[in-house]
């Protein structure tokens, strides 16, 4: 681990003293900057420097997604983390850059990324919302709000509407099988279609458990 690296993650794990969410840990953006350096080889003009800074700062400030100000998170984590790098002598523009790729990458600010960095971190965050890992913080994230897995009457919704505040299941449909096409740079995508197809064959595979198929 560099010493930025290791500078980052203290300063995080100080700004979440105290605080328990396990869908937002060190191990949380450990994996988005994992992510990012994979699509950072296919991105050219990168500033590694400022992409990890912003993977370990995306979500310093870190709402709930039911808090009213959740589309604020992005912006307030872009100030949290300018004030940090102005403290530590980073140039202006880097800190911009760092800033941009911050606000940039959150799904409700609905930002279109302008750099590489952001157009890699916006990437890099939203495959941690897909595949195996993916799973299993849609149901942390669930479970901490009050939500059940699924309605045991109609888990693929075909007699009520999508409601993916009470079912998680359903997040799959309303958000996470669409992020793939969201993606900013062909490497993301081709990750993003991967880990899409994965969570359908779980999801098929939950439903037949449920209805006690029992697919092998």
């Amino acid at each position: 681990m560099s010493d930025l690296q290791a500078a980052c993650e203290a300063e995080i794990a100080r700004l979440w003293s105290g605080q328990r969410d396990g869908a937002h840990d060190l191990g949380h953006l450990r994996r988005v900057w994992a992510n990012a350096r994979i699509i950072m080889a296919e991105e050219p003009g990168a500033d590694p420097e400022v992409l990890l800074i912003a993977a370990y700062f995306h979500d310093a400030v870190n709402l709930t997604k039911d808090d009213p100000d959740r589309a604020l998170a992005a912006t307030r984590s872009g100030a949290v983390a300018a004030e940090w790098l102005a403290g530590r002598g980073f140039a202006p523009d880097r800190i911009a850059a760092t800033v941009h790729a911050i606000e940039a990458h959150s799904f409700s600010a609905g930002l279109t990324p302008q750099t590489p960095e952001a157009r890699i971190l916006q990437d890099a965050d939203r495959l941690e919302a897909l595949g195996a890992i993916g799973i299993a913080r849609m149901f942390c994230v669930a479970g901490a709000m009050g939500a059940a897995l699924f309605d045991p009457d109609d888990p693929m919704a075909e007699r009520r509407a999508l409601d993916d505040r009470r079912y998680a299941l359903d997040h799959l449909q309303v958000k996470l099988f669409g992020l793939a096409e969201t993606m900013q740079t062909r490497t993301g995508t081709q990750m993003a279609e991967a880990r899409v197809d994965w969570m359908a064959s779980f999801r098929t595979r939950l439903l037949a458990e449920v209805a006690g198929r029992f697919a092998i």
